[in-house]
């Protein structure tokens, strides 16, 4: 094969080589867009059935801060006897089993979320737990008025949790 004839197979399949380069970028360019628009009806259709599941877990989570703040608690939970350090742990017993009731709810908040109420329950329990430790108290009585005035000097530890949550909640709708 002479020079020539190189040339004239170089310019006959030329043309044929870019032709099936730019079909070849326009069908992957269509495909790439295709199924990014397959993903984004997906999404929009998970989205559906989702996002009215994860409202709901805030709403239980709600009402679970609102269930376990010391002043509806001490109002809520009767004690069954006069002392103290009973009624502390019987309150205690019922966060725990509040928060044992909605523990599903951590697949549908996310960690920080999930984070502060924990650290809510927590804070409350440590909270109950320091009132009944005081010595110089006799009766129920005394130890609700110790938490109550604990709760006049600083918010309840459930209202950071429930300002998270407030905040999520705005950011998902």
């Amino acid at each position: 094969m002479n020079q020539t004839e190189i040339l004239d197979l170089i310019y006959a399949i030329l043309p044929a080589v870019i032709v099936g380069l730019v079909s070849f970028y326009f069908f992957s360019s269509y495909f790439k867009s295709e199924e990014g628009r397959r993903r984004f009806h997906l999404m929009r259709e998970n989205q559906k059935t989702s996002l009215p599941i994860r409202l709901q877990a805030y709403e239980r989570l709600t009402l679970f801060l609102e269930r376990i703040s010391p002043g509806n608690l001490l109002f809520r939970v009767k004690p069954t006897s006069e002392d103290p350090v009973q009624y502390a742990s019987l309150l205690i017993a019922t966060i725990e089993q509040e928060f044992e009731h909605n523990l599903a709810q951590q697949i549908y908040v996310s960690t920080d979320c999930w984070d502060y109420v924990k650290t809510a329950k927590n804070a409350t329990i440590n909270l109950l737990r320091n009132a009944s430790a005081k010595k110089e108290l006799g009766n129920t009585d005394q130890y609700r008025e110790v938490v109550l005035k604990n709760l006049m000097e600083k918010e309840p530890p459930s209202s950071a949790a429930l300002s998270f949550i407030k905040k999520e909640v705005r950011n998902l709708t």
